[in-house]
């Protein structure tokens, strides 16, 4: 009895192997046999996948811009030139301990000044009138960053609360600059949600457009075929045993148009990086390429093999009368 099952599991395994072998030496040989079409085909995927390249680089660049906007937007706490410093640092601590914030940083009375005096420098009057003073007018400050711009609001709320307040209940805290800058940072943050947006809905859009020239380009390839398609269905072949060959071919073309479109980028990318590292905000594209090459291999060959595959699969339905 178990001889006979391990007999019939051989058979099944051998016949599913021997279609396999068929299904891919009628791939191979149907890509190598229309070489004009699969040139054709190759070349338009080569366009498609570009586009999905592109997008993946154009996406570097959005985000990166996006952050250097993020990282532009804060809010500064001013504080008494009368708060003790350890009142200050214990409300720093407190502040880093929220949710909301990405990073705090300190900077003291004498840190405050001695920038000052830099800033201005080459103004003698303004120094001079400073030296006159017997005691530094600068008080101690914290720059704080949030993780995104729409948690200041949150952040300020907090800074009016009893944790800004001294141990004798007066507050340290001399002015906050969240509220002259609230217009400025809901319009960055508007901006900021806008882009993000748009740039989503211009990836998909685009990926879409180029999805839909590849299944044409492979529908048609597959119509030149429609007869063979017939005579084999009338035979008695199964919709697995048609359909594979062309899934075979689609997945050929989306490989090589990878393979292809990667070793396109790497001169392009390798000519335009300085062009990007000083247009956009340090961002050199080639560098990107280098750092990420496993990702975008990934997904840029995934990419092909799953469009053409895909193409070949829907395109064949028609003339399989399914």
């Amino acid at each position: 009895m178990a001889i006979g099952i391990w007999l019939l599991f051989r058979s099944i395994i051998l016949m599913l192997w021997v279609n396999i072998k068929r299904i891919l030496r009628t791939g191979f040989f149907s890509f190598s046999r229309n070489a004009f079409v699969s040139l054709s085909s190759v070349l338009v995927m080569i366009i498609t996948l570009s586009v999905i390249c592109s997008l993946i680089f154009l996406s570097a660049i959005l985000n990166k811009s996006l952050d250097e906007i993020r990282d532009k937007v804060d809010v500064n706490v001013y504080f008494l030139t009368s708060a003790p410093e350890e009142e200050v640092l214990s409300l720093q601590e407190k502040i880093e301990g929220l949710a909301e914030v990405s990073s705090v940083t300190y900077t003291s009375r004498e840190q405050a000044l001695q920038d000052f005096k830099e800033r201005h420098q080459n103004d003698e009057f303004t120094l001079q009138a400073l030296d006159e003073l017997s005691d530094n007018p600068l008080g101690a400050s914290l720059n704080i960053k949030a993780k995104d711009p729409s948690q200041y609001e949150s952040i300020a709320q907090f800074l009016n609360q009893e944790p800004a307040l001294s141990s004798d209940g007066s507050s340290i805290i001399d002015k906050v600059n969240y509220y002259q800058n609230k217009v400025a940072i809901d319009k960055l943050t508007g901006i900021i949600d806008a882009a993000d947006r748009l740039g989503t809905a211009i990836i998909l859009v685009l990926v879409l457009i180029s999805v839909l020239i590849t299944f044409n380009t492979i529908r048609l390839t597959i119509y030149i075929s429609r007869e063979e398609i017939a005579v084999m269905r009338l035979v008695g072949a199964s919709s697995t045993y048609i359909r594979g060959p062309f899934m075979i071919v689609g997945i050929i073309y989306g490989t090589v148009a990878g393979i292809l479109t990667l070793l396109l980028f790497y001169p392009v990318t390798y000519w335009l990086g300085g062009v990007t590292q000083d247009f956009f905000i340090g961002l050199n594209v080639f560098d990107y390429y280098a750092s990420n090459f496993g990702q975008i291999f990934l997904v840029v060959i995934g990419s092909g093999i799953v469009i053409g595959a895909l193409s070949s699969y829907l395109a064949v339905r028609k003339y399989l009368k399914i």
